[in-house]
């Protein structure tokens, strides 16, 4: 289990690399308890998660059930205090259109006592779609 703490940027780091890796125990110790998890409306798995087993089960779990290789790509992150700005790429191939997903999103986190305490996402969500449908 990775432990928690650690300057903003670096809580966040461990944050991609652990669901990059599959590994949600890890993802989970990033989290705060009482985390904020929001999806984009327009999204896929639009809406607000709750708790490390909630953000966990609710999303990245089901990223992977309709999605192969679902990554999210963080290359270049702006950290003003607790605040934690990353701009990435999600990358995918849509199971069942066998469609590629390559676009560029923006995610904020806020990371208090080393935890992620709220994060929201922004994000193209009609390039997403397309990659849906058949």
């Amino acid at each position: 289990m990775v432990a928690a703490g650690g300057a903003p940027a670096d809580v966040v780091r461990r944050q991609y690399l652990a669901s990059a890796n599959g590994d949600l125990e890890a993802l989970r110790a990033t989290l705060a308890d009482d985390v904020e998890w929001t999806e984009m409306a327009g999204f896929p798995l639009a809406g607000t998660y709750r708790t490390p087993n909630g953000v966990t089960s609710a999303v990245m779990e089901q990223l992977g059930k309709d999605r192969a290789d679902w990554t999210a790509h963080d290359d270049t992150y702006v950290v003003d205090g607790e605040n934690v700005v990353v701009l990435a790429r999600y990358t995918a191939t849509n199971k069942a259109t066998d469609k590629d997903i390559d676009v560029r999103v923006a995610h904020h986190f806020i990371v208090r006592g080393g935890r992620i305490v709220r994060f929201e996402q922004f994000v193209d969500t009609a390039k997403v779609r397309d990659a849906m449908n058949a």
